[in-house]
């Protein structure tokens, strides 16, 4: 995909396609609120907040008049409490579909103008992301239908923002959870999706299965203790027609595993990631009714997965060393090594890339990400700072 440098939001266009005001969408270009992508993707722009209807991460493609929306995934609201949730929140319909929630980066793949490619949530195109798209997906199921797109999760070991370890997979894998429409986002229903997917042999989440609404609680606690056993995240339960929205639950274990890798970096995430984990915890404890002897083992895994992790960092900056984040990543071309690069200077992470490794067909890169900020306040605690409060 080839686009001019100089491309420009077409105001009164867009403004046609999306039904609003042509000031309203020139006020949200001037105020930064549709930002264009960068390099060759300069005819993509996307929505950094929600606009009216329009989800935040949404991606506008334009071309001399024409005009296609990949909308940004709806946001799964999460059951604290997973029986009182799921009767009420599905009160209308009489089963629930329950689906794996894997643990990875969020990403959209669509056919853009005749090429596959992959937006992270926020709308960004990431060159690693496309190029493993291109290669998982191919061609075939885009050429048949272009009207959709895939909405998944990235998972693997070569993953650079989140890798993990856990699902047997040797490098990067792309498992689809939902297909919907360009323009309007509708979604496709549970069982019709699953049987396109498997039309077309492309990967998709795990189907726990289909339970009526009184059973289906203790169903996922059922389900959520397996899993945790895995360290695996949780389940997304789902209307099987789509109509209502869904909803997510997640195991303890995942929780723990989101607090250790944040408090490592105790200063770059946001006090809200901590809270909402450790409230989490203390729902899911009461609902199970845990024995005296299990509380305390829940005590103990959630004050580990808080203290050990910092207290390695700050032992670590003491000692004059730097905290950082080893990962990985696979490509078929050099060339995506270096877009990569400057994909993450863009994002404002900062990242050292050692030198590519072959093997086999394709190159293995190592890179460091550093986490400045946690780095930079430990360091000024160590020489005498102070805390604010």
């Amino acid at each position: 995909m080839s686009f001019e440098s100089n491309t420009k939001l077409d105001i009164d266009g867009v403004a046609e396609f999306l039904n609003l005001p042509s000031s309203k969408v020139k006020k949200l270009a001037s105020k930064k609120r549709i930002l264009q992508n960068w390099g060759k993707y300069q005819n993509l722009f996307r929505f950094d907040k929600k606009v009216s209807k329009i989800e935040s991460g949404t991606v506008l493609y334009q071309n001399n008049g024409y005009f296609e929306l990949i909308r940004g995934f709806p946001k799964i609201k999460r059951a604290m409490a997973v029986e009182p949730a799921v009767k009420s929140h599905f009160k209308n319909s009489g089963t629930v579909s329950v689906e794996e929630k894997m643990n990875g980066y969020n990403v959209r793949v669509a056919s853009i103008n005749g090429d596959v490619t992959a937006f992270t949530r926020s709308g960004i195109v990431c060159p690693y992301t496309t190029e493993r798209a291109k290669y998982l997906i191919g061609q075939e199921f885009f050429e048949k239908h272009p009207e959709f797109v895939l909405y998944g999760e990235m998972v693997g070991p070569d993953n650079p923002y989140v890798p993990k370890n856990i699902y047997n997979i040797e490098s990067l894998d792309f498992f689809i959870f939902d297909i919907r429409y360009k323009n309007t986002g509708e979604p496709l229903p549970v069982y019709e999706r699953r049987k396109l997917m498997n039309d077309y042999n492309l990967n998709q989440v795990q189907l726990f299965g289909e339970y009526k609404i009184e059973e289906a609680p203790k169903n996922i606690t059922k389900i959520i203790k397996e899993i945790g056993k895995q360290e695996r995240e949780g389940v997304v339960i789902k209307d099987p027609q789509m109509r209502i929205n869904a909803i997510k639950y997640t195991s303890s274990e995942s929780n723990c595993a989101d607090l250790r890798e944040g408090f490592k970096f105790y200063n770059d995430f946001g006090r809200d990631y901590f809270y909402s984990r450790v409230i989490r915890e203390g729902f899911q404890s009461v609902e199970l009714g845990e024995s005296e002897e299990e509380f305390q083992e829940r005590c103990l895994q959630l004050g580990r997965s808080i203290l050990e992790p910092m207290s390695r960092t700050m032992r670590k900056v003491a000692q004059g060393e730097e905290v950082h984040d080893d990962v990985q990543i696979r490509v078929k071309e050099p060339e995506t090594i270096y877009e990569f690069e400057k994909h993450l200077k863009r994002m404002g992470i900062d990242a050292k890339f050692g030198a590519p490794q072959q093997v086999g067909d394709e190159y293995l890169v190592s890179i460091r990400k550093l986490n400045q900020s946690t780095n930079d306040k430990t360091k000024a605690i160590w020489n005498g700072s102070l805390w604010k409060s």
